[in-house]
């Protein structure tokens, strides 16, 4: 499947595939940085590399979050790094509208997991005949994403992936069970650990998620000993400024680091 992508690259490397990129689009500045390093870091590693930012931020916690610096600018923002590196990209919608318009920009239409049971949302992303990653609800079983991606899959398009995020068992804390990653594998497509969003603190008393960025090499490291297909990071390269998800960014100077020792862990999982 992801060999329609353009300009993907190192699918024969036998490595796990990377959706690495900021949270959200700030500026052209920092997404071109971002890209620009991590695909020097995933050119060298073999790694294939999808890039993601958000155009939009629906999902706030307050009124006065950052959402977004405007659709057509940040879209075009994305479709000049896709041109200009090289390299596939992938983003949020959240609408049918939003399905239209973000397949005329990128590669990959991503529905956030708060959404991954809105049937007409699956059903127009389908329609627009690109890769379609479902990520998995908070308040889902692994084995309850088959039917979305049946609606997927029904509306005429089998290019379909998962992602998990965690799962939500108390208010301010999301656990991952580690055991759905095989399972969302046997209903017969690709899955994604999203790290860096497993690690959020959300529903705090000052409506700003929290996070244990932390813990995301732990994170990755078992995912990556479980077999999952692709990782998820999001990534800034300074976190502490970022205008979303900070928390739990993983700040861009650690991140060569962090994906050489996960592709040495890669070689040893596969060797078993």
């Amino acid at each position: 499947m992801l060999n329609t992508l353009p300009y993907i690259k190192n699918l024969d490397s036998n490595n796990f595939f990377l959706l690495s990129g900021p949270c959200v689009v700030e500026s052209e500045e920092i997404v071109f940085e971002t890209a620009q390093r991590i695909k020097e870091i995933t050119d060298r590693l073999k790694i294939p590399f999808i890039f993601k930012a958000s155009y939009r931020k629906a999902n706030r916690s307050r009124l006065d979050s950052f959402a977004g610096i405007g659709d057509e600018k940040a879209l075009n923002i994305l479709k000049n790094v896709k041109e200009t590196l090289k390299i596939p990209i992938v983003t949020d919608i959240h609408t049918e509208e939003e399905a239209t318009l973000a397949a005329k920009y990128v590669d990959i239409l991503q529905i956030p997991a708060f959404l991954c049971r809105q049937t007409n949302l699956l059903v127009a992303a389908a329609k627009t005949g690109k890769i379609i990653n479902i990520k998995k609800g908070q308040f889902l079983s692994p084995s309850a994403m088959k039917f979305a991606a049946d609606k997927v899959v029904q509306s005429g398009n089998e290019k379909v992936m998962f992602t998990d995020r965690g799962t939500m068992f108390g208010y301010q804390d999301l656990i991952i069970d580690y055991r759905g990653i095989p399972e969302m594998q046997q209903i017969g497509y690709p899955v994604v650990l999203d790290i860096t969003h497993s690690l959020q603190q959300p529903n705090q008393s000052s409506g700003v998620t929290g996070g244990k960025p932390e813990l995301i090499e732990t994170i990755a490291k078992a995912g990556i000993a479980v077999g999952v297909d692709g990782i998820f990071i999001e990534t800034h390269p300074n976190p502490a400024i970022a205008k979303s998800d900070g928390a739990n960014m993983l700040n861009l100077d650690l991140l060569d680091t962090l994906l050489t020792k996960l592709v040495k862990l890669r070689q040893t999982v596969v060797s078993l």
